[in-house]
């Protein structure tokens, strides 16, 4: 018995170790696609590359690409700016199927840029709104309903002036549905699901949105009805069949979610698993191959099916390490978003300024000149000309200090920034350590136990334990990024260091203690308390010297 709750927190450990990276920003992923056909319109306007591209999507992704691309290429040169937008919208919602948000992200910020030059107010619209998505897939909730409220607001602008349809509204409303919903706000997803329906009477003829009746179902489950939440998804299900069958995905998705709350667990795992097949079979909507997989876990650990539950835990695993790792392409995106509009008019905005203060350089010289002409002339204007000359360098001056304080503020910003950076990077090494601790505490209790497989055992403990070089070249390439000059400062006054100092002085920067750095060197405490002693000396530190103090200042 006691094997058996070991284990099973070994399980639930699984769970918790990928909970807070992905399982909360994928479920983002899981509507980003959705909402794009809940109008009648399409959300983008097509082209013969875009209609090809549509075609070959769900068979041949990479062949889908080549064609947006090439799109892209030609109307680049055409300089055909609303057909190189949707190109460049289509080929980043292509990205999001494949689960590539970096280059997705790219893509979007692009196109947002060439609206803005262009003044299309209603690719704008959407484009905000995709964004919304990716913020919040990257955990930046505040700015996703900033981009979604941005999105709303405009929309609502053009439908006044006519320009757009009522139904582009209902596509913001099911994303403020899905992002509440998401964040576990059932009170807001519910307020919004109200505007859902209220949009939804507005609109002749009437006809029902079966994207919104699958969530309407999903929440009537969540709220104990679940003869009428099944009975919803059924109809989507008829509808999705004909219409669009690689929706079965979601819907078969919700269908598992709504039998686990009804407590029917062979029902769930039925539709879970046809989910991940139906992903599989249409190559789309693959982000929720991880929510497939999660949820059977859970499923077969409460059936106390351990080898099932485990196998699902690990295909989740092997997912979020594909999407999420340090070799995956959105890893640069996790740490940090390259906002591009923002730096670019950020960019303008400095222009600007350069631009103004050569001007203002420039009439001052001009007024000197013309007060000393004016000057042989008459003594009053001379007079007047040196009290306005004085008048514009105090502004000038003022404005110049103006410019330098806020220079000075955002490099503190920045320290500030790099300092939540290192919080954050020491937090996650911490993690490291403990769990590491963890699994050799259990190895432990498990090594004591006669009645068990112990090889067997240790097999298993060791395809999910990190070696510590593993984890000190994770700690160290994230250490790099964040204080990219910490390493070449200290090479360049102590060249004489080894490797192992370097390794120490990033830890004794980050206030580990000795305990910590064992965990993640791999040695004794003893040897952690010999290697400061050996630092010491190479920095030449005397007695009465702080190490730590000393290598914060470098």
């Amino acid at each position: 018995m006691g094997l058996v709750l070991k284990f099973k927190k070994m399980i639930v450990y699984n769970f918790s170790f990928v909970k807070h990276l992905v399982i909360k920003s994928t479920l983002v992923g899981l509507v980003i696609f959705t909402y794009s056909n809940l109008v009648a319109q399409r959300p983008y306007n097509t082209n013969a590359f875009i209609d090809k591209a549509e075609a070959l999507a769900t068979q041949n992704p990479n062949s889908a690409i080549y064609y947006l691309k090439k799109g892209i290429e030609q109307y680049t040169k055409e300089k055909d700016t609303l057909n190189l937008i949707n190109s460049l919208c289509g080929l980043s919602t292509l990205y999001e199927h494949i689960l590539d948000y970096g280059n997705a992200y790219d893509g979007y910020w692009e196109a947002l840029i060439l609206a803005d030059l262009s003044n299309d107010a209603i690719s704008k619209a959407k484009i905000y709104q995709e964004l919304g998505w990716l913020y919040n897939f990257y955990r930046r909730e505040d700015e996703a309903l900033r981009h979604f409220n941005m999105s709303l607001k405009l929309k609502k602008k053009l439908q006044q002036e006519g320009k757009i349809v009522l139904q582009y509204l209902l596509s913001d409303y099911f994303a403020f549905v899905n992002l509440y919903r998401i964040n576990k706000n059932q009170k807001m997803a519910e307020v919004y699901l109200d505007s859902c329906r209220l949009t939804m009477s507005k609109i002749t003829p009437k006809e029902n949105n079966f994207y919104v009746v699958a969530e309407l179902g999903y929440f009537e489950a969540v709220n104990g009805k679940y003869e009428s939440a099944l009975s919803k998804l059924q109809k989507a299900n008829t509808f999705f069949e004909i219409n669009k069958p690689s929706y079965l995905t979601i819907v078969n998705f919700l269908f598992g979610e709504t039998y686990r709350l009804q407590g029917n667990l062979e029902k769930s795992i039925e539709h879970y698993k046809k989910s991940l097949k139906l992903s599989d079979d249409y190559n789309s909507h693959l982000d929720y191959k991880l929510l497939n997989y999660n949820a059977l876990s859970k499923m077969y650990l409460k059936r106390q099916n351990y080898k099932q539950a485990f196998y699902y835990s690990n295909k989740a695993q092997e997912l979020s390490e594909r999407i999420f790792g340090r070799t995956s392409k959105n890893n640069k995106h996790l740490f940090g978003i390259n906002d591009k509009y923002r730096i670019q008019k950020e960019k303008e905005k400095v222009l600007i300024k350069e631009q103004r203060i050569a001007k203002l350089e420039n009439e001052e010289r001009i007024w000197f000149l013309k007060y000393i002409l004016m000057a042989v002339v008459v003594v009053f204007i001379l007079l007047y000309g040196y009290l306005l000359f004085r008048n514009l360098r105090r502004k000038h001056k003022l404005e110049k200090r103006v410019l330098e304080e806020k220079r000075k503020l955002e490099q503190l910003k920045t320290n500030e920034i790099m300092e939540l950076k290192n919080r954050e990077l020491t937090s996650s090494a911490l993690q490291l350590i403990e769990k590491e601790e963890f699994i050799i505490k259990l190895k432990e209790n498990l090594s004591k136990s006669e009645t068990i497989d112990v090889k067997t055992i240790n097999r298993m403990l060791r395809s999910i334990q990190s070696s510590p070089g593993s984890n000190w070249k994770e700690f160290e390439a994230r250490f790099t990024s964040i204080n990219q000059s910490f390493y070449e400062n200290i090479r360049n006054n102590y060249p004489e260091l080894r490797q192992t100092d370097l390794k120490l002085c990033a830890l004794i920067k980050l206030d580990f203690s000795s305990k910590e750095m064992s965990s993640l060197l791999g040695i004794t405490i003893e040897s952690v308390h010999t290697s400061r002693y050996r630092l010491r000396k190479k920095l030449g530190l005397g007695r009465g010297d702080n190490l730590a103090d000393f290598i914060a200042s470098i």
